[in-house]
């Protein structure tokens, strides 16, 4: 950056001087990590972060009981359907059964009527 009215090197190293003494200077006023103003912000930095900490721990417990929650809710709910399922596998089941034991039953009525038939024939030849 040019300036018109210093265009000197003797006067552009000057302000460079100058520079680099406030800049030192503004480093040497700065607050030390001693300094009661220091450690009080220092203190409140880390209750904030405490805090922050003890939030997250809360929220994080939170989520934590809420999928244990879901967790088990779901665990009941596939065990209602798996029970429903298995009432009806054996609703099918005595249903399959029941008509079986009727077939059977018909069968064992028709094979009675033919041998009475038979006996019958038999006895009118004899």
């Amino acid at each position: 950056m040019r300036h018109p009215d210093d265009n000197s090197f003797a006067q552009r190293r000057k302000s460079a001087d100058n520079a680099k003494r406030e800049l030192l200077a503004k480093f040497a006023s700065a607050p030390k990590p001693t300094d009661p103003a220091m450690q009080e912000r220092l203190a409140e930095r880390e209750a904030i972060s405490a805090a922050r900490i003890a939030r997250r721990a809360e929220r994080d417990a939170l989520k934590a009981a809420e999928n244990e929650r879901l967790l088990k809710e779901a665990a009941a709910l596939a065990a209602a359907a798996q029970e429903h399922e298995k009432a009806e596998a054996e609703a099918r089941q005595a249903e399959i059964n029941n008509r079986v034991s009727r077939v059977i039953a018909d069968e064992a009525a028709r094979k009675a009527e033919r041998d009475r038939r038979y006996a019958a024939r038999k006895a009118r030849r004899a």
